[in-house]
């Protein structure tokens, strides 16, 4: 674990960034990154469309003045769905060219489903099991073609989101996977079992810790996912109910050299005061890292 601490990134979204100012106060841009970096973080992702610059050489530019690299983009797509796959290709390739541009090593995809929200659970037929997996092997054929790594996001709420779904895919298809550690909790599996039986498989790591009894409400339905955010559902790492020190031991033992990625999703009301808000989150997230590190 010697080189863990540089190897921690921020998902803009620990910081309310989702680009729907419905969902979220949207903290600007210069701020959030230098947040992170003062939160003692390396790297940042892409965040949603529109939140860096979108010209590839712009992109490097403005990262590397900040003193942060790009640690990868999550990008959403309707894979079970044929007409909805092919308009979310132009962002694909958007997003492709700007992780190529700064080396950003990996192309997160999140396996969206056909509704509007992320409270309602599907179940694929078989014909839409066959176009996810067919589209996903287009998609890693997009990424390769920038030399980019593809990694599956199974996400609450999405297509991918429970513990035989990750089985499924993994059966049918050689994606990696981004193993998000709240998403997978919520859905109903072990991110330490699925780091152990196939640490090969991970690419790319989404540290989230998870309040328990939110959890509890939001699996009976008695709160959406929006409302469970909202009540901090996601706290700092160590203060909930998942096993991150044990995904961290599997994966470094295993000889992984990704990046972890803190992404506490968070919901603000409005602009927190300076050195307060999501800022405090990140901070004690990292130091909790830190501890892990040296113990």
């Amino acid at each position: 674990m010697s080189d863990l601490l540089q190897r921690i990134a921020g998902g803009p979204i620990t910081w309310g960034v989702t680009g729907s100012p419905e969902t979220s106060y949207q903290m600007d841009r210069d701020r959030v990154v230098r947040e992170m970096a003062q939160a003692g973080l390396s790297a940042t992702e892409l965040g949603p469309d529109g939140f860096l610059p979108a010209d590839p050489a712009l992109l490097r530019e403005y990262v590397s003045q900040r003193g942060l690299r790009i640690a990868g983009g999550f990008v959403p797509a309707v894979l079970h769905r044929q007409e909805r796959f092919e308009a979310d290709l132009d962002y694909f390739e958007r997003a492709s060219r700007q992780l190529a541009a700064v080396d950003g090593g990996v192309l997160v995809v999140g396996p969206d489903t056909h509704l509007a929200d992320l409270d309602t659970s599907i179940e694929l037929d078989e014909p839409e099991w066959q176009t996810l997996v067919r589209n996903l092997g287009r998609l890693q054929q997009l990424a390769a073609s920038h030399a980019l790594r593809t990694a599956l996001h199974p996400h609450w709420g999405m297509s991918i989101e429970r513990a035989a779904h990750v089985e499924r895919v993994m059966d049918a298809s050689d994606v990696e996977l981004c193993l998000d550690t709240g998403h997978l909790f919520l859905g109903g599996a072990d991110p330490v079992e699925i780091a152990r039986r196939a640490p090969q498989r991970v690419a790319h790591v989404h540290l989230k810790d998870v309040r328990a009894d939110l959890a509890a409400h939001l699996l009976t339905g008695t709160l959406t996912f929006d409302q469970a955010v909202r009540q901090g559902l996601f706290v700092p790492l160590g203060q909930g109910a998942v096993d991150i020190d044990g995904v961290i031991e599997v994966l470094e033992g295993s000889g992984f050299k990704g990046w972890y990625v803190l992404e506490q999703d968070t919901a603000l009301e409005a602009e927190p005061a300076a050195g307060e808000g999501p800022f405090v989150d990140a901070r004690l997230s990292v130091d909790y890292l830190a501890a892990l590190v040296s113990s």
